[in-house]
This record gives C-alpha cells, sequence and structure tokens, in this order.
C-alpha cells in the first residue's frame, strides 16, 4: 500500500484526538467548579451543624427558659439582699435622726428659763428639761427607721411589687417556721423572732438551725 492510503487516515485520527483533548481540557475546569462548591457546601453545613449543637450544649447548660411567674417575681438570694440593704438605710439614718433630735431638744429646752423655786409636776426643773431632752433623742431614734425606710422606698420605687409580693412570702415562711416564744428561759431565748437579721440564703439557713436548737432545747429532755 502507498502512503496515500494511511495519510487522510492519520489526519482524521490526529483530528480526533485534538477534539478529545480540547473537550477534556474544556470539561475539567468545570469538575473543578463543581467540586469547589461541593466542598463548600459541606462545609457551611458542618459549620451550621456545629453551631446548632453549640447552641444546644448552652441551654441545656442554662437550663429550661424560665416561667412567666419567675420572670415577674425577685429570686430569693436577690431578695434577702435587697431586704439587708433596706436594713442598712434604715440604721444609717436612724443614727443622724437620734442626733438631731438630741441637738434640737438641747436647743429648745437649754434656752427655757428655770427657776428653782417653781417646781414642774413637784419635780426640779432641770431634770424635767433633761428628761425632755432625752425624750427628743429617743423620738429621733424611732423616727429615724421610718424615715430610712420611706427613703428607701423612694429609691426602689420601680421593684416595689416584685418586693412587697417577696415580703409577704417570707413573713409567711417566718411565722410557719419560727418557734413558740411562751417557752423561752433565761438559758433559752428566743433566737431572732421576727427574721430580722436574715440577709441572706445563708443566715436563713443559720436561721432555721438555731429554732430547732430552740425546740430540742426547750421540748425536748435534757440528759
Amino acid at each position: 500500500m502507498s502512503n496515500a492510503f494511511f495519510t487522510p487516515r492519520i489526519q482524521s485520527l490526529s483530528r480526533a484526538g485534538q477534539s478529545s483533548l480540547r473537550f477534556r481540557t474544556n470539561l475539567a475546569p468545570t469538575r473543578s467548579r463543581q467540586h469547589v462548591l461541593a466542598v463548600r457546601q459541606k462545609s457551611s453545613s458542618a459549620k451550621q451543624a456545629a453551631d446548632a449543637v453549640k447552641q444546644t450544649e448552652k441551654a441545656l447548660k442554662k437550663g429550661p427558659a424560665p416561667s412567666q411567674a419567675e420572670q415577674e417575681s425577685l429570686p430569693w438570694a436577690q431578695y434577702l439582699t435587697i431586704r439587708k440593704n433596706k436594713r442598712r438605710w434604715e440604721t444609717a439614718v436612724t443614727i443622724p435622726m437620734t442626733v438631731l433630735g438630741f441637738a434640737g431638744g438641747i436647743a429648745y429646752f437649754g434656752t427655757q428659763e428655770m427657776d428653782p423655786t417653781k417646781p414642774i409636776f413637784n419635780v426640779d426643773p432641770m431634770v424635767v428639761y433633761a428628761v425632755a431632752t432625752l425624750g427628743c433623742a429617743g423620738f429621733g431614734y424611732l423616727m429615724g427607721p421610718i424615715v430610712g425606710s420611706q427613703c428607701w422606698r423612694v429609691m426602689h420605687r420601680r421593684t416595689m411589687k416584685l418586693i412587697e409580693a417577696r415580703d409577704r412570702q417570707f413573713h409567711e415562711h417566718i411565722v410557719k417556721n419560727r418557734v413558740d416564744p411562751t417557752a423561752q428561759s433565761a438559758t433559752n431565748p428566743v433566737p431572732d423572732f421576727y427574721g430580722e437579721k436574715i440577709g441572706s440564703l445563708h443566715s436563713y439557713r443559720q436561721w432555721l438551725r438555731d429554732q430547732s436548737k430552740y425546740k430540742r432545747k426547750a421540748f425536748l429532755p435534757e440528759d
């Protein structure tokens, strides 16, 4: 055979190989882009799944969502802290009110004319004025907690409804758990009958222990 027979065959095979190479070359970028998109979608799905797992773990750590009643009430720890601060306010205002009452008594009764020959209620005027001055100091001492409580209420007027609701519940707890004061004695006094010293959960537990100790000493026979 002559070369004329093989030449067209070789050219046709060469052209077919070139077209196949071009097709593969054009197809390769498309496949690579699809692969990249698939990888990105998988990574995005994995990231979303990881975020969902983290949110679930956080929700489990925080516990169940608070109910409507819990959202509209103060936690006991916060309430007892507020109650402790209220007692501090009353004490802080009582001191200056007592001093103010004593100073007012001295300013008024110290300027009064005294005649030793004219007793008041058959008592020396000096004694009467001194007792009246001490009475002014005592009046200031009694008014101190009232004034301090009113000042404290003004500072906490936004949460007074929640505090008053907890006050009622706290009073019910105190009445339910406190001891009978009729069994007290000199060696076994009633421990904080009104619960005024309770200012935290720890002090409340201590108050309960003191009540139990009082009951054991008052009603159980000693060994």
